[in-house]
């Protein structure tokens, strides 16, 4: 299994217990690579800007409740 067709196949065949599980594993291992990919952004400071937008917004008072 090679291919990304194959690999499509192979999960359209997973009977629905098995579809579940691996629906949960994907779910669970893609975030956690874009929790990787954030925190190392962050660190890297390619987020400074977005912390400067916020303090500038609570400079002018333009900030909004969440």
């Amino acid at each position: 299994m090679n291919t990304l067709s194959e690999i499509q196949q192979a999960v359209l065949a997973l009977p629905e217990a098995d579809y579940a599980k691996f629906r949960n594993w994907f779910t669970e291992t893609d975030w956690e690579k874009w929790d990787r990919e954030i925190e190392s952004d962050s660190e890297a400071g390619k987020l400074d800007f977005l912390i400067a937008e916020v303090l500038e917004a609570k400079r002018q008072g333009t900030d909004k409740e969440l």
